[in-house]
């Protein structure tokens, strides 16, 4: 039975799926091979956990300006991405009409552009690879109370030793250990409240048998698995942003199992000891043997280092990948000063909103006609 095609013929919208907890845990290579499939959908996501801090400065969503003032940077947000979504431009003006009326929130937003996107290719399922929504979920069930969750659970020393050398996290062990254990916990909420809304996987598992895998997930999205997943060759994405960076150079190939254990050439063994003692628990859980005693002293001073050593490594690793790469340089760059332009005119707006005092909400006329712009 396939439940995607069954929604698409009721007129259903595409089921939403949220991948979580945690980036660098083989999500692309999952998706990209998932994508390979008509039934499916997931578009290079948008993150929109680094959008999160700004979204308070808009103030009272039932004010329509400030509404549609988020939907416009949302919209945004999209178009500064460093992969595009193929084939699609979104109007701000459509998207505000098209949910004004529905209950109001960042994450509405986000899913909308999404949905439309996975209907315009047909699918029955759209998933969000932006792992850090993880920390989101109750307030995405309350808005898609049919969601499901992919938990793609990684060994947390390969994945730590790959978030010590990416950019978008930490340069130091220590610290991306906590987030991994903090997204993990953000995991373990969804698994005890949605035990049925979600099905974890291993990465390690998918390396050694890439279809078993795929099958599993097919069979929970409820759409057929198809050989021709199983080629990634054939994914004109993956080619795409293999060339993009260095992050993702890997994924126009097939996975390597040997390279499970390539933490050991990465990592020292006190790194090893910081994450086994972070993580005990979840190995043990998820079946990933130790090989220490797991008994590392983590005090303050050891955090107020790791901030430090990892501020230098950021500045570092900016400076490098200038030199290195200069497209994926500039185009994280142009993403990064989005969202700093976004903020620096929010504050103002919530400034000078804060000296006029509550006022209330602000409702604007509904468009009955195409929008349109003439010359």
């Amino acid at each position: 039975m396939n439940r995607a095609s069954d929604r698409a013929q009721a007129g259903a919208r595409p089921r939403p799926v949220l991948m979580i907890p945690l980036r660098r845990c083989g999500s692309h290579a999952l998706r990209l091979r998932l994508n390979l499939n008509p039934a499916f959908y997931s578009p290079y996501p948008l993150h929109i956990v680094d959008f999160m801090p700004i979204v308070p400065l808009y103030g009272d969503l039932d004010d329509d300006r400030a509404y549609f003032r988020l939907v416009s940077d949302v919209v945004g947000l999209q178009a500064a991405s460093m992969v595009k979504w193929p084939g699609i431009v979104f109007d701000p003006v459509d998207i505000f009409e098209a949910i004004r009326h529905e209950p109001r929130s960042v994450h509405r937003i986000v899913w909308e552009l999404l949905l439309r996107a996975g209907e315009q290719a047909g699918a029955g399922v759209v998933m969000d690879k932006s792992l850090d929504s993880v920390h989101y979920a109750e307030a995405l069930m309350r808005l898609f109370p049919d969601m499901l969750f992919l938990n793609v659970v990684r060994d947390p020393r390969a994945q730590i030793a790959s978030m010590n050398k990416a950019i978008i996290h930490d340069f130091d062990t220590l610290l991306n250990a906590h987030t991994w254990v903090e997204a993990h916990r953000a995991a373990d909420a969804i698994l005890a409240q949605y035990p049925q809304r979600t099905l974890t996987i291993r990465y390690e598992d998918f390396l050694t048998d890439e279809e078993a895998i795929l099958k599993e997930v097919c069979a929970f999205f409820g759409i057929a698995f198809l050989p021709s997943m199983l080629d990634v060759s054939h994914s004109d994405e993956a080619r795409q942003i293999s060339r993009m960076s260095a992050l993702w150079s890997s994924n126009c190939f097939a996975p390597i199992a040997a390279n499970a254990d390539k933490y050991k050439r990465a990592l020292s063994m006190e790194e090893i000891a910081i994450i086994e003692t972070l993580t005990k628990a979840y190995m043990e859980r998820y079946g990933y043997e130790r090989i220490t005693a797991a008994s590392a002293v983590i005090d303050a001073a050891a955090f107020d280092a790791a901030r430090h050593a990892s501020d230098t490594g950021r500045a570092h690793a900016w400076q490098a990948l200038e030199r290195t790469n200069f497209r994926d340089f500039a185009l994280r760059r142009h993403r990064a000063e989005y969202l700093a332009t976004v903020r620096a005119r929010m504050e103002q707006c919530a400034a000078a909103q804060a000296a006029l005092g509550h006022a209330a909400p602000v409702k604007l006329d509904a468009l009955t006609e195409v929008f349109e712009i003439t010359d």
